[in-house]
């Protein structure tokens, strides 16, 4: 009853301090709220003091704890966290390890987030031990989803949809790492974990389809393109050269060509985080070596058949190989992208192919960089022509080291939100209102993510130049 009527005065006073700029919270109510945390509602209370902005004082209000809010199912009783996307309601593995990510730097203070996503991890190792090549999952035996998907096996009913996405399983291994290094804590890296281990080994090395096109195929009767696999639900052949394919994008689109190199560099990055937690907490060196080994394969392989030579901005990361010496140059705004590779890896900012392959996607020689009347970005093909996304002008600032980029990216968020105080998926790009998703959790926390950390790099002064 205390932290409820503490999360009701907080919200009353919010609501005060907004109210002569005609902003009034979007968040829920408190007692319809999914998840509270006093230290999480002291953070924003600060922040919101720092910032001077009324606007983006008002939509980091409404963004950062919107996975709390709406989205976290946890069950303390059984130490798990489902985690929905927001309208949709079932667990993506990358997205619920994205939605809570941000909350990592509240663990220290609040031992109820750190035991909240703890158990949105072993939700995930359970997830990834019920069907390794799933992407999506239920909250319960329910079936929902789609079953009908012919993928060569009879689909679990947990399982919301089946997909197979490099970066699924590289997102949780990232969370792990990113929990493990924050808390300390080495509960969660159980027998389960192993486990979860042992799977993404063996699916990235089925995928990596040196013998054979492996057990995996995808085929769904659609008028979408993207949401099916050509050759029989394999996709186009591949040379197995050392590079794991992915049948789909993190934006759940279909691959043209199998090895999708954000998500294979993201794998060797993870990989090698797993190998020293597999090292330091489980003394399982066998499997540390078998996630090094698989990395430096990886990497080699990425060296050889990733990067291309473009005539305008040199050699850069190509979006798609397939090992033939084709490729496809492009960047999806969802993430991994090329363009979010030093958010997730922040040391190569420093790689001189990324910050040409930075110009190249932020540039209108990307098939899906659009510039209208409302703004500029990056989309994709899922949503479908014209359409940026958020994400990407996120990933923008998140990269960026030009205040003046930084400056832009804030107060072109700020103007595209349609006037909901909310990121949305995407937007037209000359009319911001004509938007998808009312509730995209994903993009909101990373919103405010995004403001935390600039605040961290001591960029509140630019944050209070915007007006």
């Amino acid at each position: 009853m205390k932290r409820l009527l503490t999360a009701i005065c907080a919200t009353v006073a919010l609501y005060s301090s907004l109210q002569g700029q005609t902003y009034r919270s979007q968040r829920p109510y408190p007692m319809e709220r999914v998840f509270y945390s006093e230290y999480v509602e002291s953070t924003i209370s600060q922040v919101c003091a720092q910032l001077m902005n009324p606007k983006l004082r008002w939509m980091f209000t409404n963004c950062y704890p919107n996975t709390l809010d709406t989205t976290v199912n946890y069950n303390e009783f059984e130490g798990v966290t489902f985690v929905y996307t927001g309208d949709i309601h079932a667990m993506w593995l990358r997205d619920s390890a994205c939605q809570v990510w941000p909350y990592l730097i509240m663990c220290e203070g609040d031992p109820q987030v750190s035991d909240m996503i703890a158990g949105v991890l072993r939700q995930q190792f359970r997830f990834i031990n019920t069907d390794r090549y799933a992407n999506a999952f239920n909250p319960y035996d329910s079936g929902y989803g789609w079953s009908s998907d012919n993928t060569g096996v009879q689909q679990s009913p947990d399982v919301y949809e089946r997909k197979w996405e490099v970066d699924s399983h590289c997102h949780v291994l990232r969370l792990a790492y990113g929990y493990w290094q924050t808390t300390g804590k080495t509960e969660v890296f159980d027998s389960e974990w192993i486990q979860a281990i042992e799977n993404i080994l063996l699916t990235f090395t089925e995928q990596q389809r040196k013998d054979g096109d492996g057990p995996y195929y995808f085929l769904r009767n659609t008028d979408r393109q993207l949401d099916t696999k050509a050759r029989c639900g394999y996709g186009n052949p591949v040379n197995p050269v050392g590079l794991i394919a992915s049948a789909f994008r993190p934006s759940d689109d279909a691959t043209q060509f199998e090895f999708l190199v954000p998500s294979n560099i993201f794998a060797v990055d993870v990989l090698r985080k797993a190998a020293e937690i597999l090292t330091t907490v489980n003394h399982r060196n066998d499997l540390a070596a078998r996630c090094n080994s698989l990395a430096s394969e990886v990497a080699a392989a990425l060296r050889q058949y990733a990067v291309v030579s473009h005539p305008s901005f040199g050699p850069i990361y190509a979006y798609e190989v397939d090992g033939f010496g084709n490729c496809y140059l492009m960047d999806d705004a969802n993430v991994p992208s090329l363009l979010s590779l030093a958010y997730l890896i922040p040391n190569m900012a420093d790689d001189p192919v990324y910050k040409n392959t930075r110009r190249f996607v932020w540039s209108d020689s990307n098939p899906y960089f659009w510039r209208g009347t409302a703004a500029e970005g990056i989309g994709g093909p899922h949503i479908g022509t014209e359409n940026i996304w958020p994400m990407s002008i996120m990933m923008k600032a998140f990269t960026a080291t030009d205040d003046a980029e930084i400056k832009w990216c804030i107060q072109t968020l700020m103007d595209t939100d349609a006037g909901k105080g909310f990121i949305h998926e995407s937007f037209n790009r000359n009319d911001a209102s004509d938007y998808t998703r009312d509730w995209f959790a994903w993009q909101n926390s990373l919103f405010g993510e995004l403001i935390l950390k600039l605040i961290a790099d001591g960029k509140l002064e630019l944050l209070n130049s915007i007006r």
